[in-house]
């Protein structure tokens, strides 16, 4: 039979549940109206307007909001609460190029360190995975399969490196949405070049781990440096193309510049 301290730690529990929930159930709310354009950037947003908005207690907003400046999708103001960032196209261009590089660094401390043969492995079965999606019998690309597979992959190779300091910059470098590993795949999947492209990227992807197997850490980080350029290529063609742009995550936080 169950104590009194018993129910009471039951009940502790379930509340600390439904908060975390709340919390979380804010962030995603929140999240999403900032990179759909529901929120403008450079608009205040206010806790008590996103109580009445998302539906929620005041403690899951307040924590959304400073999750979401933490990510750098929000950015306080001195009159109080937060207001949306907005992102020029050298902002975002140079998040890409903050990105290979912290990857650049990830591969080579796990070229120099080593890793395990399993490990190796699993990286190389990944691989496998996304040759059958872009191999060229298929008359379609499975742009969603390859997204997943590569985001995998890039996750793979920031383990290997070992270190959790180098881990949580390349989490907060890949919060905004658009400098992450597969972000700007469906802009490259419109490219008439695609399959191209991909064939490119999958190859520096097999010398990347090859590079890393044989303890070759200046290499390997030079190659992951130039794969994130396939990433500024790809963003590159969005902004001279408005349809394009429309698939790069966030792309209403992005100040366009005026092209002649």
């Amino acid at each position: 039979m169950a104590t009194g301290e018993d129910a009471a730690a039951l009940a502790a529990d379930g509340t600390r549940e439904r908060s975390i929930s709340q919390t979380l159930k804010a962030q995603v709310a929140l999240r999403a109206l900032v990179l759909e354009g529901e929120l403008s950037p450079g608009e205040r947003v206010s806790e008590l307007q996103m109580v009445e908005r998302l539906g929620v207690s005041r403690t899951p907003v307040r924590s959304a909001l400073v999750r979401l400046q933490e990510e750098g999708l929000l950015e306080a103001i001195p009159s109080g609460g937060f207001s949306v960032k907005a992102f020029t196209e050298r902002e975002v261009l140079e998040a890409i190029e903050i990105r290979g590089t912290l990857e650049g660094l990830a591969v080579r401390l796990a070229a120099e360190r080593g890793i395990d043969r399993s490990d190796l492995a699993t990286a190389a079965t990944c691989l496998d995975g996304i040759d059958e999606v872009v191999q060229r019998g298929r008359m379609e690309i499975d742009i969603s399969r390859y997204a997943a597979l590569n985001a995998q992959f890039h996750a793979m190779l920031v383990g290997f490196a070992g270190s959790q300091a180098l881990a949580r910059q390349l989490e907060r470098a890949s919060a905004l949405p658009f400098p992450s590993p597969s972000a700007l795949v469906p802009v490259q999947s419109r490219s008439p070049e695609s399959r191209h492209i991909l064939t490119i990227a999958q190859d520096q992807h097999r010398c990347i781990l090859l590079a890393i197997e044989n303890r070759e850490g200046t290499r390997a980080e030079a190659i992951m440096r130039e794969h994130a350029r396939i990433a500024h290529r790809n963003l590159e063609r969005a902004f001279a193309n408005q349809r394009d742009m429309d698939l790069v995550p966030g792309s209403a936080l992005i100040k366009r510049r005026i092209r002649v």
